[in-house]
């Protein structure tokens, strides 16, 4: 399990990655462009362009899903309960240079 701390660490570490907290749950952006903000204590909404959301779902089925409030978005959802944490801090690397090209 990834914890929502551990989460943050790795966030964080990405250069001009901040935290900040709305209503209890954090969040995570790049010069004010959302990379990834927290649902509840084990899910994650992390920002996935299009292409690289089609490739991790089938590759994680376990570790990301994408809600139908999202399809329509370039986001998908993370679970931090039984995901792989690897693939989350990848899809958090991805999430933070969508956002630093955003083209």
């Amino acid at each position: 399990m990834l914890r929502i701390d551990e989460v943050g660490r790795r966030a964080e570490a990405l250069e001009g990655v901040r935290r900040s907290m709305v209503d209890g749950l954090a969040q995570w952006r790049y010069q004010g462009r959302l990379v990834a903000r927290q649902l509840d204590d084990t899910h994650l909404v992390i920002r996935a362009d299009f292409d690289y959301r089609a490739s991790v779902l089938p590759q994680f089925p376990g570790t990301f899903s994408v809600p139908s409030r999202y399809r329509k978005h370039m986001m998908m959802v993370a679970d931090l309960a039984n995901g792989d944490p690897g693939a989350i801090e990848d899809a958090l690397a991805a999430a933070w240079q969508l956002q630093r090209n955003p083209g």
